[in-house]
């Protein structure tokens, strides 16, 4: 018996099964995706543009004031009374003035108090006790790092 002869570059056709394969990947892709999608008014994301002021600007007038290891109280760097001095009359004083000026100029005072870690307690009271007596009431507070 013969057997037929195959052709050496058979004509298959078409192949429509592995398109449709790709068609389905993407269209399960593009599914998947529309989901995260978010329309643009949902996000309210604002794009920079001329900025227009609600109303007059607060400019703050801070103080940096800093308790030492010793008891020495500084305000910006400059020394106020003796360390054994508990009222702290030049600093009262000076934090007098700057809260009537900080009136005045229609600012607001505010007081960053600075303690050493290894300052006495009760040089910090005194602090705050000079505080109150000038009226100062925007009183921040802050911690020395230790030093390693």
């Amino acid at each position: 018996m013969k057997l037929p002869v195959q052709s050496t570059n058979p004509d298959v056709g078409f192949q429509i099964a592995p398109m449709i394969d790709v068609v389905f990947v993407i269209l399960v892709f593009f599914m998947s995706l529309a989901a995260q999608i978010r329309i643009e008014q949902i996000l309210q994301t604002k794009l920079p543009g001329v900025a227009v002021a609600g109303g007059p600007t607060e400019f703050v007038d801070e103080q940096i004031l800093q308790v030492g290891v010793d008891g020495e109280i500084t305000l910006n760097d400059e020394s106020y009374d003796s360390p054994e001095s508990r009222d702290l009359p030049q600093l009262t004083n000076t934090l007098g003035q700057l809260q009537a000026s900080s009136v005045a100029a229609k600012t607001k005072l505010v007081v960053t108090l600075i303690s050493a870690p290894d300052s006495p307690y009760y040089r910090t009271i005194d602090v705050l006790n000079a505080l109150a007596a000038a009226g100062v009431t925007n009183v921040t507070f802050t911690a020395e790092e230790p030093e390693l």
